[in-house]
């Protein structure tokens, strides 16, 4: 999962759209867009991050490799929820090779998997985090669903040569196009349909992560039980568009109402960082997702919390002049594409 010099097309199979990044690297570190789709799924095909209908997932990538003309078949994907683990653990100082057969064993105590039932991958984030000891930061992901997202993409006549997860994926798409500060602990929120992925950065290192059950879905079944709308209706009426005699001003004490519950929801979850590490409360937050774009939730969360709160770019460090694309537009979708840039911009090999 951490293995990062061939390039690759990012797919994030979200669990409302499959979004595709296609970048190429120039001289100097900076990319240029090559290829970007969006193809909206319907809400039977991934439920709670499950894939239940793989054909209609498979009928999403291939639609958008025809219309995107997208020739790379090497693809990276992603996952979140609670199907991953994530744990940065303290081992003895040894070899690579030592370390690789230690942590099979290391990570059971850790992993409330079968171990034989889950994907491992490490990276060593210090090698002299104490005496003898190293630091390393272990990922577990269920075997079954690495499957299943594999098999999507190997269905749709590509190769899945890449698989990450997705707070790690919306990390490299900030770190990309912001300048990390050392002096400040930044809060990366990627808020989807069904999951919102929270990683904590300090002195320019991610520290904390976690998946919350919360995302879009609350709020578009929110404006389905108050006006009685279909999930097509509410989603239109949360996304701004007047719907039959409901306008965006009547949804609004709906809507705010779900992200003044997301932001305790998130407030639990920095008050348990605060809690367990020492570097302090968080200064920033950078949202992305489709979620992080109903009105007025970043407004609602900068008030919770009292910080500057930002909705990311992923395409800020990116040439995207000669793509074809309206800039406008690419403007308005661009939060939404943080995990399939953070994933275009990784590399087979590295």
């Amino acid at each position: 999962m951490f293995s990062r010099s061939k390039s690759v097309v990012g797919l994030d199979i979200g669990s409302s759209a499959v979004k595709l990044v296609e970048l190429k690297e120039r001289k100097g570190g900076e990319y240029q867009l090559q290829r970007l789709g969006i193809e909206a799924l319907s809400p039977e095909a991934i439920v709670d991050g499950s894939i239940m209908d793989s054909a209609l997932v498979v009928d999403a990538i291939q639609k958008l490799g025809r219309e995107t003309g997208t020739k790379g078949g090497s693809y990276a994907t992603s996952l979140s929820g609670h199907s991953v683990i994530i744990k940065k653990i303290r081992v003895p100082a040894m070899d690579e090779d030592e370390l690789t057969e230690s942590l099979q064993w290391e990570a059971e105590q850790y992993i409330p998997f079968d171990i034989n039932d889950v994907r491992l991958d490490y990276v060593v984030l210090d090698t002299q985090a104490g005496p003898g000891e190293m630091e390393v930061l272990l990922v577990a992901v269920k075997r079954d669903k690495v499957n299943d997202y594999v098999s999507v993409i190997t269905q749709s006549g590509r190769n899945a040569v890449l698989v990450d997860v997705d707070a790690f994926a919306v990390q490299n798409a900030y770190e990309a196009n912001y300048r990390v500060p050392e002096d400040r602990v930044v809060a990366l929120i990627n808020m989807g349909s069904s999951v919102t992925n929270i990683n904590v950065l300090a002195h320019g290192g991610t520290v904390f992560w976690r998946d919350l059950s919360f995302g879009g879905n609350q709020f578009t079944e929110a404006l389905q039980r108050e006006f009685g709308l279909s999930y097509e209706d509410a989603e239109a009426l949360k996304k701004g568009e007047a719907v039959d005699r409901y306008s965006l001003d009547e949804a609004r004490s709906v809507l705010d109402a779900v992200s003044t519950e997301m932001g305790a929801e998130i407030a639990k979850t920095f008050e348990f960082f605060g809690a367990t590490s020492a570097e302090g409360p968080v200064d920033e937050l950078m949202l992305s997702g489709g979620c992080s774009l109903t009105p007025n939730l970043k407004q609602v969360l900068q008030d919770r919390f009292g910080v500057p709160t930002e909705l990311m770019n992923p395409l800020r460090g990116v040439d995207y002049r000669n793509s074809g694309f309206d800039e406008q537009w690419l403007l308005g979708v661009a939060p939404t594409l943080a995990v399939a840039v953070g994933l275009a911009i990784r590399k087979v090999g590295d």
